[in-house]
């Protein structure tokens, strides 16, 4: 890469959505309180397949004149500090940038984000692994918080169980002082007691919370007794609240020292690094296309 360029796959204006491209732009020196860091690896999440899918540009939500940039977590190295900035060159980090409309993501070489957004990665912890923790783990620790304390003997049911954030809910809830349970396929009835809870492929309801990391939205409210919790994971389409249900969703945000945490247990092996592939920036449409079609457990990494 030269010392003036990188390289970022995006959705272009010209072409719209369905095409991915990798574009050079120039290099931006990093202003106050941002830094620059160059990308070890970038996650594919199925927000980035709505993005190129044109779903977002569906709904407004897109409005990028020349492209929309890809992917929201990331893992790197600290190249350059702007003023005001107390992270020093080369350290080890990792982040998430989110939102849909914007020029770039983190499928990117290099990547200029604010450092309050960041979080050091542990040393004994890789990158590629750190990668896969920034929005997933954020979202299941919002998740988590919206929930609250459990009443005496609180049940909570996290459908998805298996899945990308459904996989951190089951641990950080037990934590807070659920009793869990994770809903998921047959197949997947092994990690899902692996991390402490118990395990059912079946919808009963009377649940005191649900978490619904699976997005089935009205289904998943079913299953929350009168008076109990429901957290989603889709804001702009929440269930209506009806039978004392209190209804919440999540809203993901950046969030630096809760995401130190989530680091931190990663390493300390309390929450789950799951790596599918690394695979190149190039072969960006491929990994798309791997999680398209269903049925992955853990991440697609991309290494520029």
């Amino acid at each position: 890469m030269g010392t003036q360029t990188f390289r970022a796959a995006v959705v272009p204006a010209t072409t719209g959505p369905g095409t991915i491209e990798i574009i050079t732009v120039p290099l931006r020196e990093p202003g106050p309180g941002e830094v620059r860091v160059e990308v070890a690896g970038a996650t594919v999440n199925p927000a980035d397949l709505g993005v190129v899918g044109g779903f977002f540009h569906s709904l407004g939500l897109i409005n990028q004149p020349q492209h929309t940039g890809l992917g929201w977590d990331f893992a790197g190295v600290v190249r350059a500090a702007g003023p005001g900035v107390d992270l020093a060159v080369g350290t080890r980090v990792a982040g998430l940038v989110v939102g849909f409309d914007r020029d770039f993501g983190t499928y990117a070489e290099q990547l200029v984000v604010p450092a309050a957004d960041l979080a050091v990665v542990p040393d004994d912890l890789d990158l590629v692994a750190a990668a896969t923790v920034p929005l997933n783990g954020q979202t299941a620790a919002q998740i988590v918080d919206l929930l609250g304390d459990p009443p005496a003997g609180g049940r909570l049911l996290v459908t998805g169980a298996a899945g990308a954030v459904g996989g951190y809910v089951v641990p950080l809830a037990q934590a807070r002082g659920w009793q869990v349970t994770g809903l998921a396929r047959g197949e997947d009835e092994e990690f899902v007691r692996g991390l402490g809870a118990d395990f059912t492929t079946t919808t009963e309801p009377g649940w005191d919370a649900v978490a619904d990391a699976a997005g089935w939205q009205e289904r998943g409210f079913a299953l929350v007794r009168d008076g109990g919790v429901f957290v989603g994971v889709r804001p702009n389409a929440l269930p209506a609240a009806e039978r004392g249900v209190t209804v919440r969703a999540v809203d993901v945000r950046p969030d630096g020292a809760r995401l130190a945490d989530l680091l931190a247990r990663t390493a300390a092996g309390e929450l789950p690094a799951r790596v599918h592939a690394v695979v190149p920036l190039d072969q960006v449409a491929d990994a798309h296309r791997a999680v398209a079609e269903g049925g992955v457990r853990g991440r697609y990494v991309l290494r520029p």
